[in-house]
């Protein structure tokens, strides 16, 4: 029996109802990435690790994804073909997404208590208690609502609070800075030109250029202040706040309405309205399917083996979260997570991703007002439609209403 074979039948049964979940989904994927989508699921039917000209050592077996990623010594997010590579022109030397070693760990540490559980939720409760109140009485009411922008303004007041900036005025810049930006990036292209570079560093200016009076203020419960009490400079403290734009805004944008259409599709969401103690597994089973960093980069440092593969310095490693992720099949909540896969799209080991506990603190705070209206007036998808060659797929519309 061939690899692709015994992979296709060691595959999990599909769980019920979860085929309409998964024809979507792949809609989604394939209106991102007509290409390259097919390309990367297809090379993870071929072997673990394939090794492709032009874009680097693909890797789309969750276990070997995770050494790769905790393997710091050998594997790093600096150099070129690495994400710094991409991201360092435009938001700086001195950010969490590009920085290695003692002063990555520093930085990290300096800003962890800004995403404990209680300091998120906190932040996510203050932000977006009314306008989540507001969607819930806009849904029981029977209004159609298109729940692309409910998102987009979420998750943009959120960073906008994180940051120092005024929610109600930040949300919208926040999330159009980001999309700017992560629709200039090509799996082909190790790096923007320099053009590109210009724009994304315009694009950024309209929240960054407002985030330097929160420096200037200090507050230490905003990142700018808390880098100005580190003895980090100005421009150092506005790279972060345009570095956290980037990673905060437009994965929640994409998941918050793919998993209202998988709870949908998969007829959930009346059982998960009643039992919120699903919701959790819900949420995470959710992200394994839509896996919010379909990709990761690593650059090799030293002489390595990576599965059978041998790979020397310079070597660029892409990582197919999407395919590590999603070999587990269809949306099944009560499926448990074996330890290879979990939370491998939030990555692993000292990079993971600082942000995750404020991710699933303003996925969570939505989704309950679309719950609650949905106990009020069952809720339905009235229309959708897949965006278009974007960098993390997603929906570009998304209308519920309640029948």
């Amino acid at each position: 029996m061939s690899g692709a074979a015994a992979r296709a039948r060691a595959r999990p049964p599909q769980p019920p109802h979860s085929r309409a979940a998964d024809r979507w989904e792949r809609r989604v994927q394939l209106g991102a990435h007509p290409v390259a989508y097919p390309l990367v699921r297809g090379l993870a039917r071929i072997a673990p690790v394939v090794r492709v000209p032009r874009v680097g050592v693909v890797v789309s077996d969750a276990a070997i994804a995770r050494a790769v990623l905790t393997d710091t010594t050998s594997f790093t997010k600096t150099g070129p073909g690495s994400p710094a590579a991409l991201w360092t022109p435009v938001v700086g030397p001195r950010v969490l997404l590009n920085m290695e070693g003692a002063e990555h760990v520093a930085l990290r540490r300096a800003l962890a208590d800004l995403f404990t559980p209680a300091a998120v939720a906190e932040l996510c409760t203050r932000v977006l208690a009314e306008p989540c109140a507001a969607l819930h009485d806009r849904l029981a009411a029977g209004e159609a609502v298109d729940l692309v922008p409910v998102a987009q303004r979420a998750a943009g007041a959120v960073i906008a609070g994180l940051v120092g900036l005024d929610a109600r005025d930040a949300a919208g810049p926040a999330f159009a800075a980001a999309t700017a930006v992560t629709g200039m990036v090509r799996l082909r292209r190790p790096e923007l030109t320099p053009r590109q570079v210009v724009r994304g560093r315009a694009a950024l200016a309209g929240i960054t250029a407002p985030a330097a009076v929160a420096y200037r203020v200090g507050d230490p419960a905003t990142v700018p202040g808390r880098m100005r009490e580190l003895g980090l400079t100005e421009r150092e403290a506005l790279g972060a706040v345009a570095a956290f734009a980037l990673t905060g805004t437009e994965t929640v944008v994409s998941f918050l309405p793919r998993l209202v259409a998988l709870l949908h599709d998969s007829v959930l969401l009346g059982a998960v309205a009643a039992d919120r103690g699903r919701v959790d597994a819900c949420v995470e089973e959710g992200l394994r399917v839509t896996v919010p960093s379909p990709v990761m980069l690593r650059r090799v440092a030293a002489p390595a083996r990576v599965g059978t593969v041998e790979v020397v310095a310079g070597d660029r490693i892409v990582i197919a979260t999407v395919s590590a992720a999603r070999a587990l099949g269809g949306f099944a909540p009560d499926r448990p997570h074996p330890p290879a896969v979990r939370r491998i799209w939030f990555g692993a080991g000292p990079h993971f991703c600082l942000g995750m506990p404020l991710a699933t603190a303003q996925i969570r705070i939505v989704l309950d007002a679309v719950l609650d209206a949905h106990l009020a007036r069952p809720l339905r998808i009235a229309r959708r439609r897949v965006a278009r060659r974007v960098l993390v797929p997603a929906y570009r519309e998304l209308v519920v209403q309640g029948v």
